[in-house]
């Protein structure tokens, strides 16, 4: 029986978390990764040496692999001092990988087969792109790391240029059986690649189930004050009628850990499962969250609610389109 096939697009740490539990079911896998990052180690490196930003492939690359031991820990060691402090080891061999190979793709790929990762990682596009993004009082900022450290909700994000979309990355949407959008970051790593035309347009043509895992928690200086269904809103503006399935957390969160949040200017995303089906989605609510002291996704309980889907999506493609029909 051929393995379901998830296309997962994303970045930041939402990414890897989601991937650290798919990995571990028999799913075949890829890994859309955004290339807009221009802060810490990846902006260095994008502004030193001209690459593409490797943090967030650096991530996911960890994410799949086969054994995230001494070789994962490798990657992710962080230099402390000296001209290389807060660069993580792994990126440094991206960036070596990728002057030698002369190709930032082929370098991903290297790396790859170094970590034996279980799937695929693709970036979004391979060429530098500016994020830039309009607030709610109209004010427009430039660059991934202002946009999150800056104050008040974004309304919008548009790529500066606008890139044409990795081929590997259109045909990964394209032959999925589930396409997943988030978590992660709503304005810094779901909708910078819906700003990609070609993506968008993989993504609302696809015959897999479209699927956007909503944050538990706003982000300040990104989603003030959003609720499920604004999220949702701000992806079917980039994407009409591109989502079949929102998936959100339904369960109490550690009131210790929400009132830490509290003061980091962070609440819960308040949750209203007959608005969200109002606009023409599945809602599946589950309890999804970890465990702890930190508000975030259960990899293992995420995979449990997403597998499924991805099984779901395989009965969706055999059906023959209309086109495939005449």
């Amino acid at each position: 029986m051929t393995r379901p096939h998830v296309a997962a697009l994303g970045g930041g740490t939402g990414l890897s978390s989601v991937l650290r539990g798919l990995k571990r079911r028999d799913l075949d896998i890829s890994a859309v990764v955004g290339v807009a990052d221009d802060g810490g180690s990846s902006g260095r490196l994008r502004r030193e040496l001209g690459i593409l930003p490797p943090g967030d492939i650096r991530n996911v690359l960890v994410a799949l692999a086969e054994d995230e031991s001494l070789m994962g820990r490798l990657f992710q060691h962080r230099f402390a001092d000296g001209d290389l402090s807060g660069h993580p080891f792994g990126n440094l061999i991206l960036a070596a990988l990728t002057q030698v190979t002369g190709s930032f793709d082929e370098a991903v790929r290297e790396a790859s087969r170094v970590l034996n990762v279980r799937g695929r990682v693709i970036p979004g596009a391979l060429e530098h792109v500016r994020l830039w993004a309009e607030r709610e009082d109209g004010s427009e900022v430039c660059g991934e790391t202002l946009i999150a450290s800056g104050v008040g909700a974004c309304r919008r994000i548009w790529l500066d240029p606008e890139p044409a979309a990795h081929p590997d990355a259109v045909s990964a949407i394209s032959d999925a059986d589930l396409v997943l959008l988030g978590p992660g970051s709503l304005y810094t790593s779901v909708l910078p690649h819906l700003a990609v035309g070609e993506i968008a347009e993989a993504v609302r043509a696809a015959r897999g189930l479209r699927v956007y895992v909503c944050n538990m928690m706003t982000q300040p200086g990104e989603t003030d004050g959003m609720d499920a269904v604004t999220h949702l809103d701000r992806v079917l503006e980039m994407l009409p009628g591109g989502v079949d399935v929102v998936v959100v957390h339904d369960g109490a969160l550690d009131r210790a850990a929400v009132v830490h949040y509290a003061a980091e200017g962070q609440e819960p995303v308040h949750v209203d499962a007959e608005a969200l089906a109002s606009r023409g989605v599945r809602v599946v609510a589950a309890g999804i969250a970890e465990a702890d002291r930190v508000v975030r996704h259960s990899p293992e309980a995420l995979a449990d609610v997403l597998e499924p889907l991805a099984r779901e999506g395989t009965g969706r493609r055999s059906v023959p389109s209309p086109v495939d029909s005449r």
